[in-house]
C-alpha cells in the first residue's frame, strides 16, 4: 500500500492504470527480444551455461 500511494504522489493514478495494461506486453517483446537476441548471435556461447545444454557440446564436431 505504501509503494501504491508514493507512485500515485509521483506518476499519477491514471498513468499507473495505463501502465499496468503495458506491463504484459513489455513482458512478452521482451521475451521475444531474448530469444532474437540468442538466435542471431552465438547461440553456443550463451547455451554454454545451460547445465543440461552444456554437456550435449562437450566435443567440437
Amino acid at each position: 500500500m505504501m509503494v501504491q500511494k508514493l507512485l500515485n504522489q509521483f506518476i499519477g493514478a491514471k498513468y499507473i492504470t495505463i501502465l499496468r495494461t503495458w506491463v504484459p506486453n513489455m513482458v512478452a517483446w521482451g521475451t521475444v527480444g531474448g530469444v532474437a537476441v540468442v538466435h542471431f548471435t552465438d547461440w553456443r556461447l550463451i547455451l554454454d551455461y545451460v547445465p543440461y545444454v552444456k554437456g550435449k557440446f562437450l566435443k567440437d564436431e
